[in-house]
């Protein structure tokens, strides 16, 4: 209990002092012409009620991430509550903020433009592509999952193909749709649901009857049956992304940006929604290993009961009654539909910024998105085992390609770098050591990928310090 608490507390904190001090090192103007005022057009670009942009923005990059994650990432042991506690302050809420206050003050641009704009014409296209595609993997990831689900709870003939075309119709709606009408009257709701669930399993914990067999006596040690083909570098690293840093987010994040009526409101809003979703994350990590006993036991259970879904409704109800069933329920099946729809959404924002294709009208938006949705029912038709693992590492390169950005941002602009090249640094060696060591990479040995990895990120560091910073080869610019 007492690592649990001292998460807690400690993530709590880092809202508060780190927050504050990376607010102020970008320098947040209250007085800056924000972008729902300037390029208003009733669709995208809208200003809304600060505390439903907070709960979008918080459904938008949650989802299921924080809590499936959590539940399986919680299997390398303590360690992972460390990482969600440190990875969220020092990585993931910086990586969220900043990605929304450059977007804010480059006119609500999407991401690959953000960081086309910092690190070259080339690394631009790319980004496109690749931003594109992990939207629209997204997009059919995140059907399938509550479409089983539903499947499972509805007549026979309300099967699983029933309920991949219902989700999908929604899909093509909330993306076509001003943010308003549909994404603003839903969000706000299920945003509070989920954070409600996750104070009501905290509160048992807390007051309750409850142990948490946190395990500290054992050492920080991985706690996987088969720790020794999963190393807790990098596998930890890259299994509980949306808890502690995910690319995803800043994807999102212009989505808001749009949407934002004052500079100041960024922290509560951007580092505010990662922090709170690195408490969720922390809650249903100590809730897996309260309420099945152990690390040991926990294994048993998700083999046992149908994985972290499983194990998530079983908690809903035990601990929180109907009510907390029917929480359960809104929380994985509506859950991954938020973050779907929303990724799809952003695909048509991605395409129709580097296409500088406006958007007011349902037929200009509708020439955007029928491709998106063609490729990404396409996608679909792939073994969904086998789309989680290439989204879970295109997911986390992502925020090594964002962090750089902000990285060369900071430095343009003669602020303190270090903020965002420190994580930068730490998750390119996360990525370089698991695409070559993993299944679905290279499968080189363990400490052959674990050196290229160390020696990949120093030699991005020196490369980056040598062009940036000791030569001065920038410009400051005027925003």
């Amino acid at each position: 209990m007492s690592l649990f608490l001292i998460a807690i507390a400690v993530l709590v904190g880092g809202y508060f002092v780190y927050g504050m001090l990376v607010e102020r090192i970008i320098g947040c103007d209250a007085r800056r012409q924000m972008p729902c005022y300037t390029k208003q057009d009733g669709v995208d670009y809208m200003p809304l009620p600060t505390w439903k942009v907070f709960l979008i923005q918080f459904l938008n990059i949650a989802g299921l991430g924080p809590i499936f994650g959590a539940i399986m990432g919680v299997m390398f042991g303590p360690a992972a509550f460390l990482w969600i506690t440190f990875g969220t302050i020092f990585a993931g809420a910086v990586h969220d903020f900043l990605s929304g206050v450059i977007s804010i003050r480059r006119d609500g641009a999407s991401l690959p433009e953000i960081v086309g704009d910092e690190l070259g014409v080339g690394v631009k296209q790319v980004m496109r592509v690749f931003s594109l595609l992990l939207m629209m993997l997204v997009g059919a990831v995140f059907v399938l999952t509550p479409a089983d689900l539903i499947a499972s709870m509805t007549p026979d003939w309300m099967n699983t193909r029933f309920w991949i075309l219902a989700i999908f119709v929604y899909y093509m709606l909330a993306t076509v749709l001003p943010i308003d009408k549909l994404i603003g009257n839903i969000y706000p709701l299920f945003g509070f649901a989920l954070l409600f669930m996750a104070a009501g399993i905290m509160g048992v914990m807390m007051f309750g009857d409850v142990t948490i067999p946190v395990g500290l006596s054992e050492g920080f040690s991985n706690r996987n049956a088969d720790a020794g083909s999963l190393p807790l570098f990098p596998m930890m690293f890259v299994s509980i992304a949306c808890g502690a840093i995910s690319g995803f987010h800043a994807t999102q994040s212009p989505m808001m940006a749009r949407c934002l009526k004052n500079e100041r409101l960024a922290r509560p809003v951007f580092y505010g929604a990662m922090v709170a979703e690195g408490l969720v994350a922390l809650i249903w990590a100590a809730a897996a290993i309260a309420f099945t006993g152990g690390y040991d036991r926990l294994a048993g259970y998700l083999a046992a009961n149908g994985g972290a879904g499983g194990l998530v409704h079983d908690i809903s109800i035990n601990w929180l009654g109907t009510f907390g069933g029917v929480l359960a329920i809104l929380g994985v099946i509506a859950a991954p539909i938020t973050t779907g729809d929303t990724a799809l959404r952003s695909a048509r924002l991605i395409a129709s910024d580097f296409m500088h294709y406006e958007q007011r009208t349902v037929v200009r938006r509708l020439i955007i998105s029928i491709p998106v949705f063609a490729v990404t029912f396409f996608i679909m038709q792939i073994d969904f085992n086998v789309l989680w693992r290439y989204f879970a590492w295109c997911n986390q390169t992502l925020a090594v390609f964002t962090l750089w950005a902000i990285t060369v941002y900071l430095v343009r602009h003669g602020k303190p770098y270090w903020i965002s090249m420190l994580p930068a640094m730490f998750m390119t060696c996360v990525c370089v050591t698991y695409i070559l060591y993993a299944p679905e990479g290279f499968r080189l040995d363990y400490y052959v990928s674990l050196g290229a990895g160390v020696a990949v990120a120093l030699l991005a560091g020196v490369m980056f310090m040598r062009k940036m910073v000791f030569s001065k080869s920038y410009n400051i610019a005027e925003e």
